[in-house]
């Protein structure tokens, strides 16, 4: 079974649920995962930042890019 079809499996089960106390208790896990996975998030260095825009501008350059609407349509796919 792939992640999308386990979230929509998971959103479906947790819609039947009337306990209000079950659904704080899902509120509080999904704001200490949010938590968690934010902390995890370190800051992107000048020098790191600078060779970013770098490799950017010489990918746009060379004509290795792709509009929005293309990437949008992969991603699509990967579901």
């Amino acid at each position: 079974m792939n992640l999308q079809t386990r979230k929509k499996e998971f959103v479906d089960e947790f819609l039947k649920i009337q306990n209000e106390k079950a659904i704080a208790r899902f509120e509080n896990l999904l704001k200490e995962e949010k938590q968690s996975s934010e902390e995890n998030i370190e800051p992107m260095s000048q020098e790191q930042l600078n060779t970013d825009i770098e490799k950017s501008l010489e990918d746009s350059k060379n004509d290795r890019v792709m509009e929005a609407k293309a990437l949008k349509r992969i991603i699509k796919e990967w579901n």
